[in-house]
C-alpha cells in the first residue's frame, strides 16, 4: 500500500518496504519510528506499506484488506495508524471495529463493509504476503530498503538509525 505522490522534480525516491501487520503491537510501537522518517525525509522517502498478516492474529487478514479501502478512499495511512492505535480492541471485537474506525475518519463505512465481504482487496493482501514470505520475511514489522532486510520484529533497537543510514546513502547517490 502507497499513498505517496511523485516528488515535484519527477526523480525516483528511496522507497522502504514496511511489512506488517494490523493486529501487531510491535507494528504499533515501529509507528515512532515511521513518523520520525516522515519528519526526516519528507517526500524524499517513500513509505511503503506491504501486508504480513500472521495466522495467530485472526483478524490481521480483514485489516489489511481494510487497509487497502481505506487507500481507496484516499485514507490509507491514517488508517493503518489509527488501527494499530487499537490492537488490543480490535482482538477483541474483530470486523465490526475494521468499520467503525473508517466511520470515524470519514470514510465510507458502507463501503468497507461490503468490500470485506466481496473480497475486492484479497489479492493485493495475498500478493503482499506471497513476496514477503519469498524475500525471507517471517514477522512484523520488517523493513526493506535498499535490498536489505531488517526484522523488526525481535526488537526494534537501533533499526531507525541503521534506515537513516542505507537512506542516506541511497539519497547521497542520487545526486
Amino acid at each position: 500500500m502507497s499513498d505517496s505522490s511523485p516528488t515535484p522534480t519527477g526523480t525516483p525516491v528511496p522507497v522502504l518496504d514496511v511489512w506488517c501487520e494490523l493486529q501487531c503491537p510491535d507494528c504499533r510501537s515501529a509507528l515512532d519510528d515511521l513518523h520520525a522518517l516522515r519528519a526526516r525525509y519528507g517526500d524524499r522517502l517513500e513509505l511503503r506499506l506491504r501486508h504480513f498478516p500472521l495466522e495467530k492474529h485472526k483478524h490481521a487478514f480483514a485489516a489489511a484488506q481494510a487497509a487497502e479501502e481505506a487507500l481507496e478512499q484516499g485514507k490509507g495511512w491514517a488508517y493503518v495508524e489509527a488501527v494499530l492505535g487499537r490492537v488490543e480492541e480490535l482482538d477483541r471485537k474483530g470486523e465490526p471495529l475494521l468499520v467503525e474506525v473508517a466511520g470515524e475518519l470519514g470514510l465510507d463505512a458502507e463501503e468497507f463493509d461490503t468490500a470485506l465481504i466481496d473480497g475486492r482487496h484479497i489479492l493485493i493482501v495475498d500478493a503482499d504476503q506471497a513476496e514477503g514470505k519469498a524475500i525471507g520475511v517471517t514477522g512484523t514489522p520488517t523493513y526493506v530498503i535498499g535490498g536489505e532486510r531488517l526484522d523488526g520484529g525481535k526488537s526494534q533497537e537501533g533499526l531507525r538509525e541503521r534506515i537513516e543510514e542505507i537512506a542516506d546513502r541511497l539519497l547521497a547517490g542520487q545526486d
